[in-house]
């Protein structure tokens, strides 16, 4: 061996020898002593093999278990049931249908035309063979002269109010962040023992808490019970139990229930109306016409799902001390369910825009937003000079919040100061519940703007109610996220000279739902989903928006929002079973001087087994789906993109929601 040689040992014999390396210019060789046998070859294959077929099978087993729950949901649904949107919806849906029809015809043309290989830009006329073929070619003529020409312009309309309602919340955004960053927040007079200087009688005026309640099983008890430990002197404070319940079980229970903490020294009184007209409003207003009312200063309304903490009201009175103008104070909505599933995920990202951002800004810029109808307190005289709560429209509480703006009533927003309440966990809730806040907007644009013109508030006051408050957030929105995502997308796929540029339907679009996101940061993962799931509401939105407008049948309708109780099994766990051995014992001592008919009754209710409920099935959005996916299909014979993915993916997510897959599912 030379001074400059190097021994190199790879320690695999079985597999390597041993290399002298002579130099440093030598190169390393490494020389398999065996190649591999074709039995380790063939085993090789066979794993590989077994790996593929394990993709495929699974694959196989989620489409079959996919394609299982779409038959048998298609199944146990009624598909001729109408919806209850009425005339206007059933129109809707016709229109869709229509679009869809002539979609796949277009579709079946353009698949022709490819696989024939027609060069659209190139064909000379006398290339122009048979009758599919002439009918092509007049078709591309006439869509170029007629129909591109009022599409482009519908298009073009729709971007620019688009364009505004992003520049809207862009500023909207822009003062919240400006807010957080100069940490400017309303500030009560006194802030003495959390809000409230104890030895100041005048810090502890009247107050009424009022629980308007109908059919409410699953919370009465939970938001009696958080009313009842609000702190505040007791004879200084009286709690109304509205109930406008028409099942006799349930009113004994409530009652019952009202007794107890009557009996613990809580001053609560329940009331029911025999005749139960104006839902939500016209038990207010029954309520405020009781005699005693005159002897308190302020009211706090908490729907039945709403539990205040005990520091609520100190949280909250403070800040109409010393400022007589002030009307409202609205406390932020928390919710107790929103991780319970996709569906709460994405209204807790809605929910949290529009108290952080929209109702914040609006309060610390402009004293004027409209009042959640509950969880705020109002100051009964600007409920009195405002005219009262009207059975008008189904937004009863925008109603009250619009004519007292009128009157020169200034409101407040406590971002800090936080409700538990409960959202919507099921497909079909939900969108009762935004048919009902999408058409009452409309019903109240129509009848309040007389009163808004003529109204003695400055001129930008009433631009901003006008085209800020109602046109821009309450009409154009829906409108141009309708028409333009579910109506003119899909159609520019067969009429190529309106296509919408990416920006459009991408980058803006992407960008102003992570500007939704940003109040609730948790759910940055949910981009995507969040901004399919906002397009196929859209198609809701805008039926109730046009029959508010219009002053369809389906404008008046009222369901109230189903309940789970959930609340009360979670973040109320502990004040549940503080309470519960005491609140039994009262209830059997109680019990023994009832009726037996009473307590059969109660018996009953309680040990009778709930209905099975089917999910439904909803033809807007199935009929909007297949549209959707055939206009993807058209997309990706002229390689598109970007818009066929977001075709693609649009229509699965209005396929999910017309199947009611998401959200709380039932058998």
């Amino acid at each position: 061996m030379t001074p400059n040689s190097v021994v190199l040992t790879i320690q695999k014999p079985d597999n390597f020898s041993l290399v002298e390396i002579s130099g440093p210019d030598s190169t390393l060789l490494l020389e398999p002593k065996k190649a591999a046998s074709p039995k380790q070859f063939t085993w090789l294959l066979f794993l590989r093999a077994y790996r593929a077929l394990a993709c495929i099978s699974w694959l196989a087993t989620a489409s079959k278990s996919v394609l299982g729950s779409i038959r048998k949901r298609i199944a146990q649904s009624n598909l001729n049931e109408e919806e209850p949107h009425g005339r206007g919806g059933s129109r809707l849906y016709k229109f869709i249908k229509l679009f869809l029809f002539v979609s796949i015809f277009g579709l079946i043309f353009e698949a022709i035309a490819y696989s024939r290989k027609w060069n659209l830009h190139m064909i000379q006329p006398s290339e122009v063979e048979g009758l599919v073929h002439t009918s092509y070619v007049a078709w591309l003529s006439f869509r170029a002269d007629y129909i591109s020409p009022l599409v482009v312009k519908l298009s073009n309309f729709c971007i620019v109010l688009f364009l505004i309602q992003s520049l809207d919340r862009l500023i909207l955004c822009l003062g919240c962040f400006y807010i957080k960053y100069k940490k400017v927040k309303p500030v009560a007079v006194t802030v003495e023992d959390g809000g409230v200087d104890a030895e100041d009688p005048s810090c502890f005026p009247m107050v009424l808490v009022q629980i308007p309640m109908c059919n409410e099983k699953e919370v009465y008890a939970q938001s009696i019970g958080a009313a009842c430990e609000l702190n505040w002197p007791k004879d200084r404070i009286l709690i109304q139990v509205l109930d406008d319940s028409d099942d006799g079980n349930l009113q004994l229970l409530i009652k019952d229930e009202v007794a107890s903490w009557r009996h613990k020294g809580v001053n609560i009184i329940y009331r029911h109306r025999l005749m139960r007209t104006g839902y939500k409003a016209g038990n207010l207003k029954s309520a405020m016409s009781c005699d005693y009312v005159k002897d308190y200063e302020f009211v706090a309304i908490f729907d039945a799902d709403f539990q205040p903490n005990p520091d609520f009201l100190k949280l909250t009175i403070p800040h109409f001390k010393d400022k007589p103008d002030v009307g409202l104070v609205q406390a932020r909505w928390s919710f107790v369910n929103k991780d319970e599933n996709l569906l709460t995920r994405l209204q807790n990202i809605n929910l949290c825009f529009h108290f952080e951002v929209e109702q914040q800004v609006n309060g610390i810029f402009l004293n004027f937003f409209g009042f959640n109808g509950t969880a705020g307190v109002w100051r009964i005289k600007a409920l009195e000079e405002s005219g009262g709560w009207l059975e008008r429209t189904t937004v009863e509480d925008m109603d009250i919040a619009v004519r007292a703006h009128l009157n020169g009533w200034k409101f407040v927003f406590l971002n800090d100061v936080r409700v538990l309440c409960e959202l919507p966990e099921s497909y079909e809730t939900y969108k009762k519940q935004q048919h009902r806040w999408h058409s009452g907007p409309m019903q109240l644009f129509r009848l309040c703007l007389p009163d808004i013109v003529t109204s003695k508030i400055s001129v930008w006051k009433k631009s901003n109610l006008i085209f800020l408050f109602f046109l821009l957030r309450k009409l154009i929105l829906p409108f141009y996220s309708f028409t333009l995502f579910c109506i003119i997308l899909p159609l520019t796929m067969f009429i190529p000279e309106a296509e919408l540029p990416i920006w459009v339907i991408c980058y803006v679009p992407i960008f102003m739902s992570f500007l939704n996101i940003l109040p609730a940061p948790k759910s940055i993962p949910f981009l995507v989903p969040y901004l399919l799931f906002e397009n196929t509401m859209s198609v809701t939105k805008f039926n109730a928006m046009v029959s508010g407008l219009f002053q369809l049948g389906s404008a008046y309708e009222w369901v109230v929002t189903k309940k789970t109780g959930r609340a009360s099994e979670s973040d109320l766990v502990a004040f549940a079973e503080r309470e519960q051995k005491a609140s039994n014992e009262e209830k059997i001592s109680r019990r023994h001087s009832e009726s037996g008919l009473e307590l059969l009754s109660k018996l009953k209710d309680t040990g009778s087994t709930p209905t099975k409920k089917r999910n439904r099935i909803y033809k807007k959005e199935l009929a909007l789906a297949f549209l959707l996916l055939t206009a993807s299909a058209r997309s990706l014979l002229s390689a598109h993109g970007v818009h066929f993915y977001f075709l693609l993916f649009q229509g699965l997510s209005f396929l999910v929601m017309g199947l009611d897959l998401i959200g709380e599912q039932h058998d």
